[in-house]
């Protein structure tokens, strides 16, 4: 019998009975690794069209986090990694070539975070990284490994070492791994599997993906997630990498911004690299300030916490009930006159 998973718009969160005055009290502190707190639960997504040094700053002054993605060279990603300030600064990395010289130097520059940023995070090559940083690399620093998608590996993510878990593959906005390969589980499932295991070795989980409006921030946490990670949310907004472009004819010009999967053509080819393409590239248009688009997620959040009488993300996490909707309900959820 073949399995049912669900992802996002396959649930709504029950509401419950609830004593809190106002979303104001709701406390949205959570831990993105075992070693480093966060107080909300947004993390930016190592892209290269995403997070670069203006980003990560951003997030540190709102209370997130922000991963400097690692197709930089060493000196470079270690340099913007230095000029971050105001909390705990961190960055990606692979599992191959110079995998441990990046981590020393990064480390050295202050990074708190390594990110090992993978496609397939449940890998030999992702457990001997684990090992080799654990056992080489000068300083202290936690590990946040992924991306992943089952119990399983879950678990062995956690017997390698992990401090972190990134949970979610194939779901990006730019991600085309679920139509060339077919592999993939749609995210909330995928989340409740992992969460279920990494609780037992207290170790926190990210979601990462498939997140494209306030409401699945707030499913993805309300399914065990400490963390969601985005990307296309924050792509376009003026501390994304990149300039701003103009299409269009004037008094009509629409500003924008490249956005563009690590796996894209664009962007290997920017790297010399042309095969394993699982990824598009496109332009978004400009959004502003990236404040605005964290204020509205941390309200959304807070009063989706309200709902359900949760003070804190500790407390949504045991009072979120997520139930299952017809396409009837998808359809009823979304505003009908739009």
């Amino acid at each position: 019998m073949i399995k049912e998973y669900l992802t996002y718009d396959d649930v709504q969160i029950l509401p419950k009975y609830s004593e809190i005055k106002h979303r104001i009290d709701c406390n949205t502190l959570t831990n993105v690794t075992k070693s480093w707190e966060l107080a909300i639960p947004i993390v930016s997504s190592p892209m290269d069209t995403v997070t670069e040094v203006d980003m990560a700053q951003e997030m540190n002054e709102f209370g997130g986090l922000g991963i400097i993605h690692r197709f930089l060279s060493i000196e470079e990603q270690a340099s913007q990694i230095g000029r971050v300030t105001l909390g705990p600064s961190a960055a990606a990395i692979g599992v191959t070539g110079d995998f441990i010289e990046r981590a020393q130097e990064l480390v050295k520059q202050g990074c708190k975070i390594l990110c090992i940023d993978v496609a397939h995070g449940h890998h030999k090559l992702v457990k001997e990284s684990i090992r080799r940083i654990k056992n080489e690399v000068n300083g202290k620093v936690d590990l946040l490994v992924g991306n992943i998608a089952t119990g399983e590996s879950a678990r062995d993510l956690c017997e390698w070492g992990a401090d972190g878990l990134r949970i979610g593959i194939g779901g990006g906005s730019l991600c085309s791994t679920r139509i060339q390969t077919g592999v993939g589980v749609p995210m909330v499932s995928s989340i409740l599997s992992c969460v279920a295991v990494a609780d037992g070795y207290d170790v926190p989980c990210m979601a990462d993906g498939g997140i494209r409006n306030i409401g699945d921030v707030c499913k993805g946490l309300g399914a065990g997630a400490d963390t969601v990670m985005l990307g296309s949310l924050l792509s376009g907004t003026k501390e994304s990498p990149g300039l701003i472009t103009k299409q269009g004819v004037w008094p009509n010009e629409v500003l924008q911004k490249k956005y563009r999967g690590s796996a894209s053509r664009d962007s290997k080819l920017d790297r010399g690299e042309s095969k394993h393409v699982e990824g598009y590239s496109t332009t978004v248009p400009y959004k502003g300030k990236v404040i605005r688009i964290i204020s509205d997620i941390t309200d959304g959040l807070k009063s989706s916490m309200s709902y359900v009488g949760a003070k804190n993300i500790e407390e949504f996490h045991s009072k979120c009930e997520l139930i299952k909707v017809t396409n009837a309900g998808v359809v009823e959820a979304k505003p009908h006159l739009l």
